[in-house]
């Protein structure tokens, strides 16, 4: 019998009760039509993933796949964490590395290797990719067992990680952004870094549809909480750095590193001081200059919120130095900050 497949295209979907769903009885067949989406694909956005449950690392993106029972893809009972590849080197991969621990003891998912195995196979997989500049993506999962709501049923917990290849660059245009009406995570599951990302998802494409980049929380308590998948820090009307406490919030690593190097610009006259509180929507909507913090921004201006301009409504002197600050950490810092990716020629 001639089967029938189903479109993926909203605009087909109709009446298909005469549909006969194919059947692969073979890994053969299964496998050619898992190559078949990357055929016509020049440059592969994933140049290597690593899966404990093959136990090595795949080169073939048809074959980056997760088993369906794994409890991170059903019950979302798993963390993640992102290193940048930049220039060949790993930025931050240690801080990166420590936080996604705190995140699985969080979570309650216990390690399949120890940390050093964890850092060898990341660093592996960067070399085997050979992608000079990009992001290296990870996650502990419960793993896979069944399809209840305990993990108890797993027997192993499971290790990911992907090369992705990504060329950005330093960020110099201004953004705009809305205040997010969507419900924003409690403080437990916001300061770990876990998959259940359907509220970061919704706050996203509720600030798209009302033209804008992306959102801001504010807490219950109305104080700035963070970005869908950033921190955020404002430049006051007195020239310092102030960015909101991270009680209730992700810490980031690239907030934490921009604390560490804005101090600089304090010696140099450039900023006034650098300070961490609770800051409130008034406060927030009140200064000069504004940015969101992230891993691969590492500085991303905001000149608009809420339809309504930032200090003078451009990007700020103050936000490109603190960009140049951790741009320049990030491309010729110290050694402890950057691991050179010992690629296989």
């Amino acid at each position: 019998m001639e089967s029938t497949t189903l479109s993926h295209s909203p605009s087909e979907l109709g009446d298909h009760s005469d549909l006969t769903v194919h059947v692969f009885n073979s890994s053969s067949e299964l496998l050619e039509k898992l190559h078949q989406r990357w055929s016509t694909v020049e440059k592969k956005p994933y140049p290597a993933m690593y899966s404990s449950i093959y136990g090595g690392i795949i080169l073939d993106p048809a074959m980056m796949v997760i088993p369906i029972d794994d409890h991170m893809v059903h019950r979302g009972h798993g963390v993640f964490d992102t290193a940048i590849i930049l220039d060949g080197y790993l930025y931050e991969l240690d801080v990166h590395l420590d936080r996604i621990l705190r995140s699985a003891a969080k979570a309650k998912i216990s390690l399949p290797f120890p940390r050093s195995t964890l850092r060898s196979i990341l660093i592996q997989l960067s070399a085997v990719s050979k992608c000079k500049q990009g992001t290296l993506r990870y996650w502990l999962s419960a793993g896979p067992g069944n399809f209840l709501l305990s993990s108890s049923g797993c027997p192993t917990p499971a290790f990911y990680a992907v090369v992705i290849d990504d060329d950005f660059s330093q960020c110099k245009e201004g953004v705009k952004v809305i205040t997010s009406t969507v419900a924003m995570k409690p403080p437990l599951f916001a300061t770990m870094k876990n998959v259940n990302y359907l509220p970061n998802v919704l706050s996203v494409m509720e600030a798209e549809e009302k033209g804008a980049f992306a959102s801001i929380w504010v807490d219950e308590a109305g104080y700035i909480a963070e970005g869908p998948n950033v921190n955020v820090a404002f430049i006051t009307q007195e020239k310092e750095l102030l960015m909101p406490l991270f009680d209730n919030i992700l810490h980031g690593c690239t907030a934490k590193r921009l604390l560490e190097l804005a101090p600089q610009l304090v010696e140099q006259g450039i900023l006034k001081g650098v300070t961490t509180k609770n800051v409130t929507l008034e406060e927030a909507k009140g200064a000069a200059e504004m940015m969101y913090v992230g891993s691969t921004l590492p500085l991303l201006p905001i000149i608009m919120w809420d339809d309504q301009p930032i200090g003078k409504g451009q990007v700020g002197e103050l936000t490109m130095a603190l960009s140049d600050l951790l741009w320049n950490d990030m491309v010729a810092g110290p050694d402890t900050k950057r691991i050179p990716v010992p690629y296989i020629e």
